[in-house]
């Protein structure tokens, strides 16, 4: 049979196009919605493509029943024809003619896909040829499987739904390899006209075409009658649902670290996700009376290091700053820092587990600190300090401890966020001066838990480090580097356990009562933080399986009344634990059995008078003996204190007693009234140290002071203060050698002074002298 010209022309212009026309790469070049799921595949949140298509990001594989439905409708013969199906453009130009109209393009799959990648540009006979040329040439380069599921990844199904993935979730509120038959046959036909037949519109003439598809999968066997009709049974869906939207601030930090468009499978576990995320919604209602409008929250899985929930704040479309990430946010953290001091100063034998600190006024370089309550209470055991969460003697460990090393033990440990030199935060940042964020914090906290567990399972060795766990993963394991096991000690396991022990008591000072409202089913270790100005209130709480972390507080930092990490944050963390597994086991104690002053906590020395066995590790057994007892020279009535001065030798009598140094003594006797004074000396016996006797308060060494103005512009008195241990003792003061008075029970004196260096020097009546130097600023 002899070709026309025209047909010459028409053959001739095919192959030009085949042969030169090159393929599309990549086939679909658009902008993709983000779509973040949980571990098993659940979708928690989704973010609009660039071009405000919910064009999901292109899937794995075609469900086999929306294959079936899509080839029954579409091309039935898509794996037999080579891109071009001649019998159907015969089939489409007699329909067209008999019509005299364009009703059927007679287009196969693989050519539907090339007009979708090429713009779906108006159908004309040049444009119908340059389809078919790219389709035979796409063939050739590409599977079928391929093709099919390009196909159904950018196939419109009307409005603003792009793609099989974004329909079925906007239809049927799941993913398509959830889909009946009937949803799958009603995804296949949308397509073919969406603009004529979607949800909601000419329901009659969308059921007749659902319904002859699902006739034609029955009639090919994939469905029985009974199947077929309860198929027809389901009715179709009458308008779009909304995208979940339950990990907002997560989806929206992978976006900012280049996860842009893809579909990002996290460690976050569905039902605790949803769970928390009401919760926290719950939470944050009820403090919104107290104009307090945020809150977060997130739960890590311990041995994994796994993120199962996450709650970057309450109410994400809320008009208070919910759009800010808190748990990525730096913030102050209170006293959440104080278990990490106490374990490196165990880790350094600086002191042990019940060691005494002092609780006195502490001044330095101008820090003065003071606890919650504003009280002092002379000294206080190191875990009750902790438990507590008592600021000045916390200060005092860390003057003992330094701020520089412990600035440097912090970044150990993972606080990436001190990115300050150590003298930029000094001594505050044990009580919240230096800021970090919440994902460090539960990170932390997770890895020392993983420390210790990888020391009871595994006990090879000493220490396991703390830093080789600081990782808190929300991707799931395949996309991120595996995190190695190594013992480099940042933080010794025996330290640890001994600081979780702490933790897991619930007691807290007067000031953050109803604490005992938050008893939970599950046993659990947990501390709060407050920051300054009530701004932060913090929760972090862990048992063997999980480290949970709560912050709640107001975005844009306001603080307000009653915003305490008790108050405000602790009744959120019990209720979040409540929704895990898992109580707290720390296992046995480590270390051999020693004998503690029960008084002092320190190792027990021969003049202690009760002691208590506790296992201690070798390192803490080099920890100083017991230095607040010793043997005291009396009288035989144990009324006066006497030596060789004024006594007879022979008649001295030894006795053990417990002694705080004087300003210790002060403030140690009001909470603890049976407190044994040492008895005085006995008159004409004379005295060598006088600081065993009394000593200043404020200021010390070298103390910058600042004399205030009156509101008249007077020069005003900066209030000197010392301690006597005997009550009653009368106290002469001097300012530069010139006299200034006396004092008596009470002693505190104002000063007034010009600018410079000077010197402040006190006299009992017993003779004893203590001198302090100082200098009055601006």
């Amino acid at each position: 049979m002899k070709i026309g010209k025209a047909g010459s022309i028409m053959l001739l212009a095919f192959l030009i196009l085949f042969l030169f026309i090159p393929l599309p790469d990549p086939l679909f070049d658009v902008p993709y919605a983000t779509t973040l799921k949980s571990d098993d595949g659940t979708l928690l949140s989704a973010a609009i493509a660039d071009d405000q298509q919910w064009r999901f990001p292109v899937s794995d594989s075609i469900p086999a029943k929306l294959e079936s439905a899509l080839l029954l409708f579409e091309d039935e013969y898509f794996y037999y024809h080579p891109g071009v199906n001649p019998v159907s453009l015969f089939r489409a130009a007699r329909q067209n003619f008999n019509a005299g109209k364009t009703v059927s393009g007679g287009s196969t799959l693989t050519m539907q896909t090339v007009r979708m990648a090429l713009g779906n540009q108006p159908r004309t006979y040049t444009q119908k040829l340059l389809e078919m040329a790219i389709a035979l040439k796409m063939e050739l380069f590409h599977k079928k499987s391929s093709i099919l599921k390009q196909y159904v990844d950018h196939a419109p199904y009307g409005g603003n739904i792009v793609g099989v993935s974004a329909a079925s979730y906007r239809f049927f509120g799941r993913p398509p390899d959830q889909l009946s038959w009937a949803e799958a046959a009603t995804l296949a036909i949308l397509p073919n006209n969406p603009a004529s037949i979607f949800p909601g519109k000419n329901q009659a003439a969308f059921l007749k075409k659902r319904d002859h598809l699902l006739d034609k999968i029955h009639n090919r066997g994939l469905i029985d009658k009974d199947e077929l009709f309860l198929a027809k049974q389901e009715p179709l869906p009458q308008n779009i649902k909304p995208i979940p939207n339950k990990a907002y601030h997560l989806l929206y930090r992978a976006m900012g670290e280049g996860l842009k468009g893809k579909d990002i499978k996290s460690t976050l576990d569905a039902r605790l996700q949803m769970a928390a995320d009401k919760l926290v919604n719950e939470h944050s209602k009820s403090l919104s009376f107290n104009q307090i409008h945020n809150a977060a929250a997130i739960v890590l899985d311990i041995r994994s290091g796994n993120t199962l929930a996450y709650v970057g704040n309450s109410n994400a479309s809320g008009t208070h700053g919910q759009h800010v990430d808190i748990i990525t946010s730096r913030r102050s953290p209170g006293s959440l820092l104080k278990p990490f001091l106490y374990a490196a100063a165990l880790d350094e034998n600086l002191i042990a587990p019940r060691e005494l600190l002092p609780d006195v006024p502490v001044f330095y370089k101008g820090f003065a600190p003071k606890n919650f309550d504003k009280e002092y209470r002379g000294a206080v055991p190191a875990d009750d300090a902790l438990i507590s969460s008592l600021n000045v003697p916390f200060v005092h460990l860390l003057i003992e401890y330094g701020y520089e090393k412990f600035h440097q033990k912090l970044k150990q440990l993972g606080f990436n966020a001190f990115d300050q030199p150590a003298s930029h935060y000094g001594l505050s940042m044990i009580l919240g001066g230096a800021e970090t964020t919440l994902w460090e914090l539960t990170s932390v906290y997770a890895g020392m838990a993983r420390s210790l567990d990888n020391y009871k399972e595994r006990p090879i060795g000493k220490v396991y480090s703390a830093q080789d766990y600081h990782y808190n993963h929300y991707l799931k394991a395949d996309d991120v580097d595996d995190v190695s096991l190594t013992a480099d000690g940042f933080l010794r396991a025996p330290s640890i356990r001994f600081t979780f022990d702490a933790m897991q008591k619930l007691n807290r000072p007067d000031e953050e009562s109803g604490w005992q409202q938050f008893q939970s089913s599950r046993q659990i270790a947990w501390k709060t933080g407050t920051s300054y100005g009530f701004r932060d209130g913090w929760a972090i709480g862990l048992n063997n399986d999980h480290v949970i972390g709560v912050w709640v507080g107001n975005a844009d930092g306001e603080g307000r009344p009653g915003l305490t990490g008790v108050s405000v944050a602790a009744p959120l963390l019990f209720r979040l634990f409540d929704l895990v597994d898992g109580n707290v086991d720390l296992g046995e104690p480590f270390g051999v059995a020693r004998d503690i002053c029960t008084e002092s906590g320190m190792l027990a020395s021969k003049q202690c008078l009760s002691t208590k066995l506790v296992q201690l590790p070798d390192y803490l057994l080099k920890t100083e003996s017991c230095a607040f007892h010793t043997l005291l020279h009396l009288d035989k009535q144990g009324k006066y204190q006497v030596n060789n001065t004024c006594y007879n030798v022979s008649d001295i009598v030894q006795q053990p007693w417990f002694v705080l140094p004087p300003v210790q003594a002060w403030y140690y006797r009001k909470f603890h009234p049976n407190y044994k004074k040492q008895p005085p000396f006995m008159p004409g016996c004379l005295q060598v140290d006088s600081k065993t006797h009394f000593e200043l308060i404020y200021p010390n060494q070298f103390t910058k002071v600042k004399i205030p103005l009156e509101q008249s512009g007077e020069k005003g008195f900066s209030i000197f203060e010392a301690a006597h241990q005997n009550m009653n003792a009368v106290v002469y003061w001097h300012l530069d050698d010139q006299y200034l008075g006396y004092t008596e029970g009470t002693h505190q004196k104002g000063i007034q002074a010009d600018v410079g260096l000077h010197t402040i020097t006190l006299v009992d009546e017993f003779g004893n002298e203590i001198s302090q130097r100082f200098e009055v600023i601006e």
